[in-house]
């Protein structure tokens, strides 16, 4: 079994996300999920931005970094949407990383090094028509073609934080398929 660390979409640690984190620990997996808006959850993607933009989004990076800290090293590094800034930045670049999610964003490779350590795994998931995720459609198309064992999933629809089932983004169908991919990976672990 793998051992996650999960960090939230910009709406904070929904019950939706806890729930996502909650199916992957009834597989087996252990799940830690920082909550770095200390419990602070948004009802629209521009409170949630509203509210990081005044913290300020390096502070953020920084506490969940180091939620990172004293865990095993040998971690799956996942994200929702904001929380995949701070996820491909660990995996990309803290030593032991075993495998990372990408969900709903991808950051360009380069941000954090010169490319992606080829040791590790990494899935890559977003809708085909998220204006959000087609932002970040061509650096995930880079780190697929570039990484020799990445993935990359684009779903049909235009919903962002499809996999929360707390929002009215959710996509049972879409979700289900994307779980079943996730459950994949992390058994190949």
């Amino acid at each position: 079994m793998a051992e996650v660390l999960l960090y939230h979409h910009i709406q904070g640690l929904t019950d939706g996300v806890r729930a996502f984190a909650e199916d992957l620990r009834r597989a087996g997996h252990t799940v830690h999920t920082p909550d770095l808006f200390d419990g602070r959850t948004f009802a629209s993607i521009d409170e949630g931005f509203a509210f990081a933009e005044a913290a300020g989004i390096d502070e953020l990076r920084v506490r969940g970094t180091a939620a990172a800290d004293g865990l095993s090293s040998d971690l799956v590094y996942a994200g929702l949407s904001f929380g995949v800034m701070i996820a491909q930045q660990l995996a990309q670049t803290k030593p032991g990383a075993r495998g990372a999610l990408l969900m709903h964003s991808c950051i360009p490779v380069a941000e954090f090094g010169q490319s992606w350590p080829p040791d590790v795994p990494v899935q890559i998931h977003g809708m085909r028509d998220d204006e959000f995720f087609d932002e970040d459609l061509p650096a995930a198309r880079e780190l697929a073609g570039s990484a020799p064992a990445a993935e990359l999933y684009v779903y049909p629809g235009d919903r962002h934080l499809f996999t929360d089932s707390s929002l009215g983004a959710f996509d049972e169908d879409a979700a289900a398929l994307l779980l079943e991919r996730v459950h994949s990976f992390l058994a190949g672990l």
